[in-house]
């Protein structure tokens, strides 16, 4: 089964219908099953005197607070009935995250498939009481979270009518870039067997690799930011991929998908043909009369392994040549 790749847009359309839409496209040509966005009404997710996270400060205007920047960069609710409708066109999955009970409504009705909790919403009980209440798939990211912390807000989920089965949790650092020696990313397989739920990862470290590595690990679920250009202003560009770069992580996932293999330990169909040229057989070391006994003397091992193998040595020691034997000639 392919692991579920999700194109993270975000916020990293900056406010801009046409730039969400190029994005769809992008999320698409890489080979991405979904590609996702973030819907919100500001006002009902953070107040007024709400500061924003030190990375934020640093990637837009720190004059600002988290509510005047949210507004710049959040799209209207009516804006992704056209994504939605864009995404069905391009045949790949349109997802957003909501953060308040307005949003969820919002995508609820838009008919959204499946619903992604960020990982802030976590501690929400009212958030994932109403989310859990539709019974649809969910995927969970569990930045800053505890095992005990998942597993309350799974408990709710449950609950509230969403079966465990129909949740994967993701392990998550909330930190943009995350630093290398914070992803832990043994914590997915705690969060698995602890649990027993699904896992998958939703990456925020510069490049490709720990996704990659995560898929590895037997993640079922990727999700990862992605950008149009690094460069533009907004919050989350910076620790973001880039189109090539997005396209290159997919490709790389499709590769170690395809290299796991089912476990059994055998030659595989493209070595076989190696098995001849590169073993070994037993071979005259001198000239062997006839009669003669065979000896260390006078056997060797020596490619091919179109003769008897090595591993009957011991068989053939001590027995008398039944023909002669010139140097180099495979015994038997």
């Amino acid at each position: 089964m392919k692991t579920f790749i999700i194109a993270e847009a975000g916020v990293n359309h900056n406010g801009s219908l046409e730039q969400a839409v190029e994005m769809i496209s992008v999320g698409k040509n890489a080979g991405a099953h979904a590609i996702k966005f973030q819907t919100a009404v500001p006002e009902l997710v953070m107040t007024t005197s709400a500061e924003k996270a030190d990375y934020q400060v640093l990637t837009t205007d720190p004059t600002e607070t988290q509510l005047e920047m949210a507004r710049e960069i959040h799209l209207p609710l009516d804006d992704y009935i056209k994504l939605k409708a864009e995404c069905d066109t391009q045949n790949i999955m349109f997802l957003s995250t909501a953060f308040d009970k307005v949003s969820l409504e919002f995508l609820q009705n838009l008919g959204q498939r499946m619903f992604k909790i960020a990982s802030g919403e976590i501690t929400n009980l009212p958030y994932l009481r109403h989310i859990g209440e539709y019974g649809k798939p969910i995927i969970m990211s569990t930045g800053m979270s505890t095992l005990t912390e998942i597993k309350e807000a799974l408990e709710i989920l449950e609950r509230a009518g969403t079966s465990r089965e129909m949740v994967t949790v993701l392990h998550c650092n909330t930190e943009y870039p995350t630093p290398m020696e914070d992803v832990n990313l043994r914590a997915m397989l705690t969060i698995r067997d602890g649990l027993g739920v699904e896992v998958g990862y939703s990456d925020h470290t510069l490049g490709i690799e720990i996704p990659i590595a995560a898929v590895a690990l037997g993640a079922k679920v990727i999700e990862k930011h992605f950008t149009l250009d690094r460069n533009l202003p907004g919050p989350d560009h910076r620790a973001s991929l880039e189109p090539d770069e997005l396209k290159a992580m997919v490709d790389a996932i499709r590769n170690i998908e395809r290299s796991m293999g089912d476990g059994i330990k055998q030659p595989s169909p493209s070595e076989t043909n190696n098995i001849p040229i590169v073993r070994k057989s037993i071979v005259a070391r001198k000239p062997i009369k006839k009669g003669e006994l065979f000896s260390e003397n006078n056997l060797a091992v020596k490619r091919p392994g179109t003769g008897i193998s090595p591993m009957k040595w011991g068989d053939v020691i001590g027995k008398s040549a039944d023909k002669e034997y010139q140097p180099d000639d495979l015994i038997g």
